[in-house]
């Protein structure tokens, strides 16, 4: 998307989402992936020029190769790109998408009262600032 790369929009005060984007960074070796906080003004940038509104919170969300893709589908392209043996976890991009997104929904209602969440977004550290839009 930017530079070749696909983005990764997150909820950069949900506490979930930010140990799912370490998670990520960690093993995205191959630098596919770069990563901004929904709550940004990068990120605001980019949902509204592919037509998302600009306060969109409510899931992950993956721009690639010109495509938005929100929720569980997502989540499972992201795998699809891990080493190891994350890509397995797209096998489940063949359950029905409603199955799918209704357990993401599930897990994003109580994600704040589960794991908590923070008052700023997260700021990368120095070694992380390539990673970040």
């Amino acid at each position: 998307m930017i530079s070749g790369k696909s983005v990764i929009l997150f909820d950069g005060v949900c506490n979930l989402c930010n140990a799912s984007i370490d998670f990520i960074i960690k093993r995205d070796k191959k630098n596919r992936f770069l990563v901004g906080a929904l709550q940004e003004e990068a990120g605001k940038k980019l949902l509204s020029r592919f037509e998302v509104n600009s306060e969109y919170l409510d899931s992950l969300v993956l721009i690639e190769d010109g495509q938005v893709y929100f929720r569980s589908t997502a989540a499972l392209k992201i795998a699809k790109n891990l080493p190891g043996l994350w890509p397995l976890f797209y096998l489940l991009i063949f359950l029905p998408s409603s199955l799918r997104d209704g357990i993401y929904d599930w897990i994003g209602k109580n994600r704040y009262r589960w794991f908590g969440k923070k008052n700023t977004c997260r700021l990368p550290s120095p070694e992380e600032k390539a990673k970040f839009l």
